[in-house]
């Protein structure tokens, strides 16, 4: 089932690449990003889960960013 879930996460990921708006883009690549830690967490793969919360992170800084002008 976890695999299910890594399955997941990469289509969502990949797939907000096809999206053309910058505000959606970042939000479904926080989405990705959140199930990605949601994998890592439960596999116990601390480098996964360190990495999209970078991810995330990024996305969210950028949003809050392109809001603030």
């Amino acid at each position: 089932m976890s695999e299910g879930l890594g399955w997941i996460a990469t289509a969502v990921f990949v797939g907000s690449y096809f999206f053309k708006d910058p505000t959606t883009l970042r939000f479904v690549q926080m989405l990705g990003a959140s199930l990605w830690i949601a994998y890592g967490v439960w596999i116990g793969a601390m480098p996964v889960v360190v990495a999209n919360a970078l991810v995330a992170a990024a996305a969210l800084w950028t949003l809050s960013r392109k809001r603030g002008r």
